[in-house]
């Protein structure tokens, strides 16, 4: 077997040096931080973690100690929040990345809108987004360009392991987009070199290693490469990915390695493959006793070694890591995945596929959750337990809840004890339920927020029974009102506020006085719990006009009011609800009148004169004459004077 090694390969020189930096520095302090992983190789970032070396997401994590900046660069306002901490800074941002950084800062400040041609998720694309305040447009395809507006000034720079014949096309129909546009291609040297050298040798063998990882933009590339002369092109991160099997039967194989990739790895493939023909069989043998035997259906354990919006991926001690899809998460929909793990975290798998054709094994955790879950529903349903649940799909006829990781119904009818009128308003909500039913054949989940809140009533109306007492002042509403009065909620019970207990006037029907809705304070007059009746008063809870009569009416006033009754010897005249005041038959006219009914009806408005107050009797006596009187002496005065003129005397 002849093995040719690609002459640019490896550590670049910003990787170097930033490893370098790291290493010196966990030397001589163990209180070391990187903001994010220092390179894209776990093999590397494991040696420096043993070294002490802890990787932050964030500044919060941390309070003094040492951050390394590493190769990718970081957002200018980083080293802004960096001052107000204890915190010293060893900066190893590649040079050919500062360079960007400051191309980008300078010519935004020129007002040039600056595009960036690169992966918007990779770190060094993110960090350099940061030096124009986070306002550049990322180009990763022609696609991309559909949303960069027409403007006057644009610049253009590329992500440093961007391939060249990539960054030529975009750029050129980016320019497009602008009146004066600034091309600079800042594919570094290395990168550029390293992707020459992958092609070149990539022509010359029937098989190519690509050694970095498997996250690792670069080394992506340069497997991208490759595979464009020689379809059979394996990226690996260490030996123990090598297909051995497959990789036997070529007679010249390439290597090549990403700009994360230490020289022992590369050296480690290099003694492998040289020794490949002498010790394939003894290395295959124990490599297979080394690796767990996976078969589909199998639950496993794994740890989680990365995790993004779309998939979490698990070592799980085999070949090649699995794969968890968002989809095989959960049922929920609206999980994300970056707030149920990180690295590092152990879980347990199902085994969906061994290979899906790509060397990945695809893994799921919503299975595992199904086979835990039914178990502990079940014994949750036999104990009637109540359990969150949480609306994920509006149905025909209901929802669709996930509960214990499954999927459960709700009916229309047991969302809620009161009607209601769109289930929408519950969808993406947490709620408590109670199952009603459950068939694990059938794979049938039935749940009810009503039971639980029947529950919930039961124990308030129970509480509420308890802490009652005649004369207590208690908050309600108005739930439905009658010809007969008007039932009010006084925390999950319904009083009776009788038409005679709304007013201290008179009520011809309750709607007068409520409506349906009004929050009153009522008073609690009797109750009966074995009949399950209250009797409230609402007249109560206000002062009865009696209690300060004196304080608004006096003798001689002169008012207006409304006859409320007639009788034989006289009416009865309200002057406000609840204060009535009798105008005898003497004192209604000073013409002979037989019964009041011959000059007065029930409803008239009426002016007149208090002539008494009897306030311990609760008598007020009234007159309409002395009004005619009052009229009279006013009609006579201006009779008796309709001849005067200004200026004539009068005795």
């Amino acid at each position: 077997m002849k093995i040719i090694l690609a002459e640019n390969s490896g550590f670049c020189f910003g990787v170097k040096k930033a490893i370098d930096t790291a290493m010196e520095s966990l030397k001589k302090n163990d209180n070391a931080y990187s903001l994010g992983a220092l390179i894209h190789n776990k093999q590397v970032i494991k040696k420096l973690n043993d070294m002490g070396l802890s990787v932050i997401e964030d500044l919060s994590n941390i309070k003094q100690g040492k951050l390394i900046i590493r190769s990718h660069g970081v957002p200018l306002s980083l080293y802004s929040k960096v001052k107000n901490k204890d915190i010293d800074i060893i900066d190893s941002t590649c040079p050919f990345v500062r360079k960007i950084q400051n191309k980008v800062n300078k010519y935004s400040k020129e007002n040039y809108k600056i595009v960036i041609i690169g992966n918007p998720i990779h770190p060094e694309v993110i960090g350099i987004n940061g030096w124009c305040n986070n306002e550049a447009y990322i180009v990763n395809s022609q696609e991309d360009i559909e949303h960069i507006k027409k403007c006057d000034k644009i610049c253009i720079v590329a992500q440093t392991t961007m391939t060249q014949e990539k960054f030529e096309n975009l750029s050129y129909l980016i320019s497009q987009k602008a009146n004066e546009s600034k091309v600079f291609n800042t594919i570094c040297s290395a990168t550029r070199l390293r992707q020459e050298s992958c092609f070149e040798v990539s022509k010359m063998v029937d098989a190519m290693i690509v050694i970095g990882g498997y996250h690792s933009s670069n080394t992506q590339k340069l497997a991208e490469i490759s595979r464009r002369n020689c379809s059979n092109t394996y990226h690996i991160e260490t030996i123990d990915d090598l297909p051995l099997q497959k990789i036997k039967k070529y007679k010249t194989i390439g290597i090549t390695a990403g700009a994360s990739t230490p020289d022992w790895i590369i050296k480690e493939v290099v003694n492998t493959l040289s020794n490949i023909d002498n010790d394939m069989d003894k290395m295959m043998k124990e490599i297979e006793e080394s690796m767990v035997q996976l078969k589909r259906g199998e639950i496993v354990k794994g740890t989680v070694i990365s995790v993004n919006s779309n998939e979490v991926m698990v070592n799980i001690g085999y070949k090649s890591d699995g794969i968890i899809e968002k989809s095989e998460l959960s049922n929920d929909p609206f999980i994300n995945p970056e707030d149920m793990f990180k690295p590092g975290d152990e879980i347990d798998v199902y085994v969906v596929k061994v290979d899906d054709g790509e060397g990945n094994v695809l893994l799921s955790k919503k299975r595992v959750d199904n086979i835990k879950g039914w178990e502990e529903l079940e014994d949750i349903y036999k104990n009637g337990e109540k359990i969150n649940a949480k609306i994920v799909e509006i149905v025909k006829g209901g929802a669709i809840a996930v509960v214990n990781n499954l999927r459960a119904f709700i009916p229309a009818s047991h969302v809620s004890v009161e009607f209601v009128k769109d289930l929408n308003e519950f969808l993406g909500k947490d709620m408590v339920v109670k199952i009603i039913e459950i068939d694990k054949d059938k794979k049938r989940i039935i749940v009810s927020r009503k039971e639980v809140e029947k529950e919930e009533i039961k124990v308030k109306r129970d509480k509420l029974w308890e802490s009652l007492e005649k004369g207590q002042i208690i908050d309600g509403e108005v739930k439905r009102i009658t010809n007969f009065g008007a039932f009010v909620d006084i925390g999950g019970i319904d009083g009776l506020v009788h038409i005679s207990e709304l007013s201290w006037g008179r009520v011809d029907h309750p709607s007068e006085i409520v409506s349906e809705g009004d929050d009153v304070k009522v008073i609690v007059l009797d109750f009966d719990k074995s009949k399950g009746r209250i009797s409230l008063g609402l007249k109560q809870t206000k002062a009865h006009p009696w209690e300060n009569i004196d304080e608004k009416y006096n003798i001689g006033d002169i008012i207006e009011g409304k006859v409320v009754k007639l009788v034989d010897f006289g009416v009865f005249v309200e002057l406000e609800p609840g204060l009535d005041g009798l105008v005898h038959i003497s004192e209604i006219s000073h013409k002979h009148i037989a019964k009041p009914s011959d000059v007065l009806a029930v409803g008239d408005t009426v002016k007149v004169k208090i002539l008494d107050i009897k306030k311990e009797e609760k008598r007020v006596s009234l007159s309409m004459k002395e009004l005619e009187d009052m009229t009279q002496s006013d009609e006579n005065y201006e009779n008796d004077n309709s001849d005067l003129t200004i200026g004539d005397i009068v005795e």
